[in-house]
């Protein structure tokens, strides 16, 4: 009599565990799904940013130590020397040369 108490009970149990791994692994399963979902999302979001990939990584910094990105701030952060200014240009005569000259004096 008690070894037949004995048997349920451990049937029972390998019942048990044998539920208990197929729920970790559908566990395991939603929790892929979730972040997939998740990181398609990021994708979704940056994506419709319209920020350069150049930029994106000082985009984040940023945002991540609490200061908030400016065209500034990522021009002087970026690997890429921003646009150079263009020459003024007075009577169709470059004059970016005499601005300089007069900046000196």
């Amino acid at each position: 009599m008690a070894t037949a108490k004995l048997y349920k009970i451990q049937n029972e149990i390998n019942k048990a565990r044998e539920r208990l791994i197929e729920q970790q692994a559908r566990l395991r399963e939603l929790e892929s799904k979730k972040a997939e979902i998740e990181n398609m999302a990021i994708v979704d979001i940056v994506r419709g940013m319209s920020i350069p990939l150049d930029d994106l990584a000082a985009v984040l910094q940023s945002l991540k130590s609490g200061v908030i990105p400016t065209a500034q701030n990522l021009a002087a952060s970026s690997q890429v020397d921003p646009k150079p200014a263009a020459p003024k240009i007075k009577n169709g005569i470059d004059n970016s040369d005499t601005d300089k000259e007069s900046e000196s004096e």
